[in-house]
């Protein structure tokens, strides 16, 4: 046992159930996460219901679980996991088609805490080194909060303000430092998330969206075709235009414009107004898209008139987007740890002193909908 597996916490390696109809695919995942000490695969079974009956013969953490699978299919399996284990962290795994990811968008409404796309193959998968990457990212930060007993933000209370001190976990103890500055009525907003995030935005912007009439600009660590989908969910629930961004576009006010997988999203100012410009630049923070590039561009153009969200997900960026947006005289919220799936990226903005507040989940719309509403009175 190497050295490394003090990365979960108190010493023993987080505790993970692999399930797939595949033979030759669990043996591949099973390889991929027991790459990183951390992880241990203590359970490996072809079907939802093989997976129900594991939980009493295994303390599993985290699961990660197939879609399309006999006897018992993945999105069947997955509140029978959920109640028969709660605080049990789920991560689905499909092949990248519309199908899949609608099915996927469904199962994270239903509790699911993220997804990673399988590649279509098993030669693929076995060379795919940004999917190990990905899968054992995961799979710590989700059993890391399973193990520090959080359970799915519809099971959470939240009330409260941001504690002083964090619970510690996978990001070890961290303090909170508010600024003291006014929060400003924004002209535009933008927000960034991950881990947990559809279920956060669709919360947040339901609250919200309806009622502020700015522009909504929203970087979500997903891929094309999961992103096309979500805006489309987005919509429908907001009842607010939604859409992936398209290169060229304008900025409008009363409108919701979500990056598209595999491109970061910018804002540029030209003689026309502003305009959305698509890239593909080099990942940032491992990602594309990332949240650090639209936070840079959005403070340049927008100063003190952005407001700046981050939600729960894993890592850190939009932290030094977030410098950013404050070098410029904007606002920047934060998520609590309390409501986060992963308090990653939120706990980043809230530790380094450039949040003006951090609130849970369920007081961030309405925040931000009576600070627009206080100042068009």
């Amino acid at each position: 046992m190497t050295d490394s597996r003090s990365n979960s916490g108190n010493g023993d390696p987080f505790r993970v159930m692999v399930v797939d109809d595949s033979a030759v695919i669990r043996g591949l995942l099973t390889r991929s996460l027991e790459a990183d000490d951390s992880l241990q695969v203590v359970a490996s079974v072809g079907n939802g219901e093989v997976a129900i009956k594991s939980l009493d013969r295994h303390d599993i953490e985290v699961v990660i679980l197939d879609i399309e699978m006999p006897v018992m299919d993945g999105l069947t399996a997955l509140p029978k996991l959920l109640a028969a284990k709660p605080g049990l962290q789920v991560i689905m795994a499909s092949t990248l088609t519309r199908k899949n990811a609608e099915i996927s968008l469904r199962a994270l409404q239903a509790g699911a805490a993220d997804y990673v796309t399988k590649p279509s193959s098993t030669s693929e998968l076995t060379s795919a080194q940004v999917f190990q990457r990905e899968l054992i990212e995961k799979a710590k930060a989700l059993a890391g909060a399973a193990r520090n007993g959080k359970n799915m933000p519809s099971g959470r209370k939240t009330t409260g303000r941001a504690p002083a001190k964090t619970g510690g976990g996978l990001y070890g103890e961290r303090t909170v430092v508010l600024r003291k500055a006014p929060l400003l009525c924004p002209r535009v907003i933008a927000i960034g998330s991950s881990t947990g995030g559809p279920q956060a935005l669709l919360e947040v912007l339901c609250d919200m969206a309806p009622k502020v009439g700015v522009p909504i600009l929203i970087t979500q660590h997903m891929p094309a075709t999961f992103t096309t989908l979500l805006a489309e969910h987005i919509g429908r629930a907001t009842g607010v235009p939604t859409k992936e961004a398209v290169d060229g576009e304008a900025v409008e006010p009363g409108r919701i414009y979500l990056a598209p997988g595999d491109y970061h999203m910018v804002v540029k100012r030209g003689d026309g107004g502003d305009k959305i410009s698509l890239n593909q630049d080099a990942p940032e923070n491992f990602c594309r898209p990332a949240v650090d590039p639209m936070l840079r561009s959005m403070a340049e153009i927008y100063g003190a008139g952005l407001l700046t969200i981050i939600l729960t997900g894993m890592g850190s960026d939009g932290q030094k987007g977030s410098t950013k947006v404050v070098e410029a005289g904007g606002s920047v919220i934060a998520q609590d740890e309390a409501t986060s799936v992963v308090w990653g990226m939120p706990g980043a903005v809230a530790t380094s002193g450039l949040c003006t507040e951090v609130l849970p989940l369920k007081e961030i719309g309405p925040r931000v909908r009576k600070l627009v509403m206080r100042s068009a009175a």
